[in-house]
This record gives C-alpha cells, structure tokens and sequence, in this order.
C-alpha cells in the first residue's frame, strides 16, 4: 500500500551523495538556502515532490522528508532500498506507516537498509 509521504534518514555527512543521486538520477531537483538545521526544495519527476530536509534531526543523523504521495517509491523501505543501493551508506526508516493515534508502543521501531541487509530494530532516540 502507498504511503502518503515517505521519510528517511541518512547519517548527515552522506547527504550531498543523496542530493546528488537525487538531481542526477532521480527527476530535477531545487533547492532552498538552509534556514538553520532545515532545507527545503522540489524533487520534479513527473510531479513536483515537495521535500524538506532536517540536519541533525536524531543527533548525527538527517531526516529526509517527501512530502508528497507521488514519489518513486511507494514505502519508507522502498526508498530506504533505493538511497542505500544509490549511496552505499545505511539508510533508516520507520517499518510502516505511523500515527499518534497508533501509540507509542511502535513509535521506536525502526528498519535500518546497510550492506549487511534488512534489520529491524528499536532506535531509541534520546529527548
């Protein structure tokens, strides 16, 4: 099933081989100047993807944020499976869609994408 936005994470020093992969391979990509820790730009395929970038968003890792239902991919591990094979670099996703309403028994549970595979595990990310 399609999710209606897909969200990543990558370590922050891999992101400019992400963008790059993104503008080369992947549709035309436009960025925004870095307001603080946050980007914003457009990923044109054969829609405009709206998408915003957080540095540091869970310590040395980035949040990559498509805030669009039409991206390539059509998972959080989709994606996650594309940048990784693309970069080289793990890649971190949640293991499904998430809501507030769902509660917070699954919030930590995570799928990280590396060259050993597929591993779900729990990211207990630190307030």
């Amino acid at each position: 099933m399609r999710q209606p936005d897909i969200e990543i994470y990558l370590r922050n020093e891999h992101l400019d081989a992400l963008l790059e992969w993104l503008g080369s391979t992947v549709g035309t990509l436009v960025l925004q100047a870095p307001a603080g820790q946050t980007q914003r730009g457009i990923l044109t395929t054969t829609t405009p993807i709206p998408l915003m970038i957080v540095r540091k968003a869970a310590g040395k890792w980035a949040s990559i944020w498509f805030e669009s239902p039409d991206t390539p991919w059509a998972t959080d591990a989709e994606c996650a499976r594309a940048v990784h094979s693309a970069t080289g670099q793990e890649v971190r996703c949640s293991v499904g869609g998430w809501t507030e309403s769902d509660g917070e028994a699954d919030a930590d549970r995570w799928l990280k994408v590396n060259a050993e595979g597929e591993t779900e595990f729990v990211w207990a990310q630190k307030p």
